[in-house]
C-alpha cells in the first residue's frame, strides 16, 4: 500500500482493503496515546467506503466533548502518533495531518477533530454509511471525482469544492430524515 500525496496533488487510486487495516492500526495507537474511547475514533472519507477509488490518504474522525477545550496535552498525545495540527480554518473542526517525513510535503493521514455526536460528526458518519449502503450513490460519487480529474491533477481545494454539491445532497438526506422524526 502506497499512502500519501504531495501538497496540492489530486489523484485517486483503486480501493484496497489495506486502508481499513491501516486505519485500525492507527486507531489503536490513538487510543493508547490519547485515552479516548474507541467509539470516538472512526474511519471516514472515501478510503472508508468499500470498493471506492480514493485519494490515498486515510481520513480519521475523532470526537471530543468540546473543541474549545483542545489543549496542548491533547495535541501532544496526537503528536506521539505523528499527527501535527494544520493551520486550516474550518468551522467546528480542528485538522491534523501525518506526513511521510520531516519535509512535511507528503500527507498520509488526516484527523478531523470535531465535537462528538454533534452535527458535523453525524453528517460525516452518515455520508460514509450512506455510500457504503448505496451502490448508485457510490457510482455517482466516483463519476464526480473522475469528472474533476479529467482536466486537473492539482488543486485540492478546487477538488473539494467540485465534490461539494454531491456531498451536500447526500447530507441533506440525513437532515430531511431528522426533520421527519
Amino acid at each position: 500500500m502506497n499512502l500519501g500525496m504531495d501538497h496540492d496533488e489530486v489523484r485517486i487510486v483503486n480501493y484496497t482493503a489495506e486502508w481499513s487495516a491501516e486505519f485500525k492500526k492507527v486507531k489503536e495507537g490513538l487510543i493508547e496515546s490519547t485515552g479516548l474511547n474507541d467509539k470516538r475514533i472512526e474511519h471516514i472519507g472515501s478510503t472508508a467506503i468499500v470498493g471506492m477509488s480514493a485519494k490515498p490518504i486515510i481520513d480519521i474522525l475523532v470526537g471530543i466533548d468540546d473543541l474549545n477545550t483542545v489543549d496542548k496535552s491533547l495535541l501532544k498525545s496526537f503528536s506521539k502518533e505523528g499527527f501535527l495540527r494544520l493551520k486550516v480554518e474550518r468551522p467546528g473542526e480542528v485538522v491534523l495531518a501525518k506526513f511521510t517525513d520531516d519535509t512535511y510535503q507528503v500527507k498520509t493521514h488526516f484527523i478531523h477533530l470535531v465535537e462528538y455526536k454533534k452535527q458535523l460528526w453525524n453528517d460525516l458518519i452518515f455520508f460514509r454509511d450512506y455510500l457504503n449502503a448505496n451502490e448508485d450513490a457510490r457510482e455517482g460519487y466516483l463519476k464526480v471525482k473522475q469528472g474533476y480529474l479529467k482536466n486537473n491533477a492539482t488543486g485540492v481545494a478546487a477538488y473539494t469544492d467540485y465534490k461539494e454539491a454531491f456531498v451536500r445532497e447526500v447530507i441533506n438526506k440525513r437532515h430531511k430524515l431528522m426533520e421527519e422524526l
